[in-house]
């Protein structure tokens, strides 16, 4: 592959550049490769990303360059990119959030080195209204994914407890996620609410390993389970999205058997997923987020 290009995908014409260019200098990953990348993925990635306002974290000069976070879809893209207005209270203006709604979009935002896609937990039909509840379980060294594991499986079994189904997926970084799906009528007061009691359920109960205090001091050799991303003006990173680490690693979704597995036998790798893994984990397991999108449950009311 030539260093730019025209691609054509889907009748549409995009061209890209700098594909020689190096964006992950540890493993000599290039922009080609995270085009190329985010092309295999698509089949699963997308139905994650439609209709979700997007903000972009793009890398134009790699992982160890400066990056920057883009809400507003730039004025340049193409006629075809979908938007969608959303109002900014922070900024106190209507924001033009682009919409990932198809391949051409989704390459045209690598040729940008969008490394990362973050997404609302919204829908742009309604902003206001989340289609689940997230928890972010972030580790404080010396604590590692495992102990994120232990913390995950202990929440995993609380919300069965409340007979919700959850979902479990790397943040692609140093932690793991769960997700719980929802798709029904919730606000995120709501959501933030439950996730804040469920938090603080755990540390109550786990106050050696478990803080729902976003102090960074107390986090320090614990996992922190972050409640917060339950909010209307917050973004997570999307499943499948690449991170911007040392190496391409991917916020990769995996069964509860995999995470008490990387538990039970204390070995972070089990849930480290490079671009490679990942798609051939896609290849043989499918989309394992794929319920997150579609199943509907109710959030219980009243107290834990």
């Amino acid at each position: 592959m030539s260093d730019k290009a025209e691609l054509v995908v889907e009748d549409r014409k995009i061209q890209v550049s700098n594909l020689s260019k190096v964006l992950y200098p540890k493993i000599g990953f290039t922009k080609g490769q995270v085009i190329d990348y985010y092309i295999r993925i698509a089949p699963v990635l997308l139905p994650h990303l439609k209709d979700r306002p997007l903000t972009m974290k793009r890398y134009p000069n790699g992982v160890n360059g400066e990056f920057f976070y883009e809400k507003n879809c730039p004025s340049h893209r193409p006629k075809w990119v979908k938007t969608a207005k959303v109002w900014s209270e922070s900024n106190n203006r209507m924001m033009n959030y682009c919409l990932a709604q198809d391949l051409p979009t989704l390459v045209w935002t690598a040729n940008l080195a969008d490394l990362e896609l973050h997404t609302s937990l919204a829908r742009k039909r309604d902003v206001a209204r989340p289609t689940m509840m997230v928890f972010d379980l972030d580790p404080g060294a010396p604590a590692d994914i495992v102990q994120c594991c232990q913390v995950g499986l202990w929440l995993h079994g609380l919300l069965a407890r409340m007979k919700l189904k959850s979902f479990a997926k790397t943040s692609g970084s140093k932690g793991l996620q769960v997700y719980v799906p929802l798709n029904t009528s919730v606000t995120f007061d709501q959501t933030k609410d439950s996730s804040r009691a469920l938090a603080q359920h755990l540390e109550t109960n786990h106050a050696d390993l478990v803080t729902s205090n976003m102090s960074k001091a107390a986090r320090k050799g614990k996992v922190f389970v972050d409640w917060s991303q339950n909010d209307e003006h917050k973004t997570t990173i999307c499943v499948y999205s690449l991170r911007a680490k040392e190496e391409p690693t991917v916020s990769t979704p995996v069964t509860w058997d995999e995470v008490e597995s990387c538990l039970n036998k204390k070995k972070a790798d089990l849930l480290k997923f490079p671009t490679d893994k990942t798609l051939a984990r896609v290849g043989k397991m499918g989309d394992l987020f794929e319920p997150v999108e579609k199943l509907k449950q109710k959030l219980p009311k009243g107290k834990l």
